[in-house]
């Protein structure tokens, strides 16, 4: 059987090629890992409580379309948040963890043509891998537009050639940005959704990272589009507690957008989703409704934030991020800077390069590295000091 052709030139996935490059070496020192954003925080202790006390739900197949106390802790959670008016029975669906809305909002939403070519979809690079399969797999052709220093990090998508525009049928934005941490503002938005509406497109507003931030909370897509009075059926937003409240093995996520796109999401779910178990939605329920540990975990990360800039602040070209958990740090070859680590100190980082696409023979992310600030304090601070001392020589003295 042959795999199906428009899979076949996938690159390989960013974390088997990194265990590639690197686990054929021994590690230099005592293994700290700074790959994956898998947050090592503690989350609410009760969660199990409400596990438990709802496991005879493990007895039933679970609605689809979320419990009515799933449905309302998100709507009630994105009002309080954006100071929206969604309406949880209309507005709201859960996620089998964002990954999956990610990857099938394209498909339940984007024509197959448009103008009677081929469309197009829009997204960062460097950027989240689903959101490139996702639109292979909707029959749409991907376009890669860099995000880097000279744009801010966030994607000029009003840039792009006419003819790409007029066949765009949707564009992914990640505010904060995965992997640099910039914060698309109001300004943004605002732009964003014009040329959603000239060229008519959706907006899918992966906003997972929204919750972790130095000191204002990030605008939200759906937010700025209800102050400038914006179709609400342009914007798709999704959420996630993975990194909001320390739980990605929890699975909860949800999607939020107009009525129409909300129909259409929700049909194809009908068919397609993975629901999550009945007591794993209370928990979800629970734990979208509690600010307490968010405020909680938001300090821990301020203080690595804290850590970070004294550690690296006389690195050249150190950008301390805006909001979420990554360091994006400037080198010579990514690549050649994450075996480097590995072999010297075992300090596992992942290459730019993994994240990005080559366009017109460049990678946008060849000279980073992507550093998770994940791990305890104690072993978060050991592998940026290795970091600084075996990338950076010439700031050791300065910085210490």
């Amino acid at each position: 059987m042959k795999f199906p052709e428009r899979f076949s030139n996938l690159p390989a996935y960013a974390f088997p090629r990194l265990r590639a490059l690197l686990d054929v070496h021994p590690a230099g020192g005592d293994v700290v890992h700074m790959t994956i954003g898998e947050p090592k925080h503690v989350f609410p202790a009760w969660v199990t409580d409400v596990i438990s006390e709802h496991a005879a739900g493990f007895n039933r197949y679970p609605p689809n379309e979320g419990a009515p106390e799933l449905r309302r802790a998100f709507s009630d959670w994105a009002n309080r948040r954006y100071s929206l008016s969604l309406d949880p029975d209309v507005n709201v669906m859960p996620l089998n963890g964002t990954r999956e809305g990610l990857y099938n909002a394209p498909m339940a939403l984007c024509p197959e043509t448009k103008n009677g070519q081929r469309p197009t979809v829009l997204m960062p690079n460097p950027f989240y891998q689903v959101y490139m399969l996702a639109s292979i797999s909707s029959g749409a052709e991907p376009v890669f537009v860099a995000a880097t220093a000279d744009t801010n990090h966030l994607p000029d998508y009003a840039a792009q050639p006419e003819d790409v525009l007029q066949r765009c049928v949707g564009v992914y934005i990640c505010s904060p940005a995965n992997p640099q941490g910039a914060v698309a503002d109001r300004a943004y938005w605002t732009d964003l959704l014009a040329l959603a509406e000239k060229y008519d497109f959706r907006i899918f507003a992966d906003e997972c990272y929204s919750e972790i931030y130095r000191d204002a909370p990030p605008v939200g897509a759906l937010q700025v589009a209800h102050e400038i009075g914006a179709d609400p059926e342009r914007v798709v937003a999704f959420h996630s507690l993975s990194k909001r409240s320390n739980l990605p093995g929890l699975r909860s996520g949800f999607v939020t957008g107009g009525p129409k796109t909300m129909d259409e999401i929700r049909q194809l779910r009908t068919y397609a989703g993975s629901p999550l178990p009945l007591p794993l939605q209370m928990a979800a329920a629970a734990v979208w409704a509690d600010e307490t540990h968010v405020n909680e975990n938001r300090a821990l990360y301020a203080e690595k934030y804290a850590i970070a800039d004294r550690i690296l602040g006389n690195v050249p070209g150190y950008s301390s991020p805006e909001a979420g958990f990554f360091l994006w740090l400037k080198v010579e070859d990514g690549e050649a800077a994450a075996l480097k680590l590995w072999k010297e100190t075992g300090v596992r980082v992942l290459p730019g390069a993994y994240l990005a696409q080559d366009v017109d023979g460049k990678n946008p992310g060849h000279e980073y590295i992507r550093v998770a600030m994940v791990a305890p304090k104690a072993e978060m601070t050991r592998g940026l000091e290795a970091i600084r001392d075996c990338l950076y020589p010439a700031q050791n003295d300065e910085a210490r």
